[in-house]
């Protein structure tokens, strides 16, 4: 009778449906995973097609009805994660769960702005599930070794992007007053502090160029100095990077109050909200 009584209990039934939903080591797991990647995939290229005129013309009844099946099995999905872990709130929160909330609002919101709808590519993000599911944990460790040194150099590139902003509006300031008499693209400082921004970044749309020799020369320079601005922010990276390439082996567990994964192999708690792993 004890057995019998467990075996229906709410949380025993809770933990079945989470090793379901959030773990990818059981073949359940893994089947239910690539069932909601396929359904992300053929939600992706309905809306692609839904931008074709031609084609919406022709099967947008179709389109419009499958796209809300779809909807409606995402939205059942993220509300059974919601039922099934300790902490609702912090799985909200998490990467994931924004992301999963996300893709399903755009449906809702497109019944009062219909151009909203294409917002839905926003599901292509949860195709970073792929990770956990087929295990590439080498990925995900190295995708967490990235994440570090961006943490890592995020105080000193942004000291150098304010150089290079500042050094943008001198730079600019400067080919205003010396191309503005003679050529009518500089007709003010942002505008010219915009096509310094584009030399500098070597990206050179050519919609505005200077004329007068000295302003060339100035332009010449500023190209120059841009393969150098460039490779500062590759060299503090890449210095992070080496300092983090000896990161642990991360694990795919999934923590059963926040649904986080890519905890390291021994670890016995959450290290995003502390519960026993």
């Amino acid at each position: 009778m004890e057995s019998r009584e467990k075996e229906i209990s709410p949380a025993n039934w809770k933990e079945k449906l989470f090793t379901v939903i959030f773990e990818a080591d059981t073949r359940a797991g893994k089947t239910f995973d690539i069932f909601l990647l396929i359904l992300i995939l053929i939600s992706i290229t309905l809306v692609m097609i839904e931008s074709v005129p031609s084609l919406l013309e022709e099967y947008n009844s179709y389109l419009y009805k499958a796209e809300w099946v779809i909807t409606i099995l995402f939205t059942i999905e993220y509300v059974l994660r919601l039922l099934i872990v300790k902490k609702p709130w912090k799985y909200m929160i998490s990467f994931y769960g924004v992301i999963d909330l996300l893709s399903i609002l755009p449906t809702y919101i497109s019944l009062f702005i219909p151009q909203s709808q294409f917002l839905i590519l926003i599901r292509a993000l949860r195709l970073m599930r792929v990770f956990r599911i087929f295990k590439l944990s080498r990925f995900i460790r190295e995708s967490m070794t990235i994440l570090l040194a961006l943490k890592a150099s995020a105080r000193r590139i942004l000291v150098f992007l304010t150089f290079v902003i500042l050094l943008s509006i001198v730079l600019g300031s400067l080919i205003y007053v010396l191309e503005s008499p003679e050529n009518e693209s500089f007709s003010s400082i942002p505008q010219s502090v915009y096509w310094a921004i584009v030399t500098i970044t070597t990206v050179g749309y050519g919609d505005i160029s200077p004329v007068t020799p000295l302003g060339k020369l100035i332009a010449s320079l500023i190209m120059l100095l841009g393969y150098a601005i460039i490779a500062v922010p590759t060299g503090i990276v890449t210095v992070e990077l080496t300092k983090s390439a000896r990161m642990q082996e991360v694990d795919v567990k999934a923590c059963p109050s926040c649904g986080h994964s890519g905890h390291d192999p021994d670890a016995g708690y959450c290290k995003f909200c502390g519960h026993v792993l």
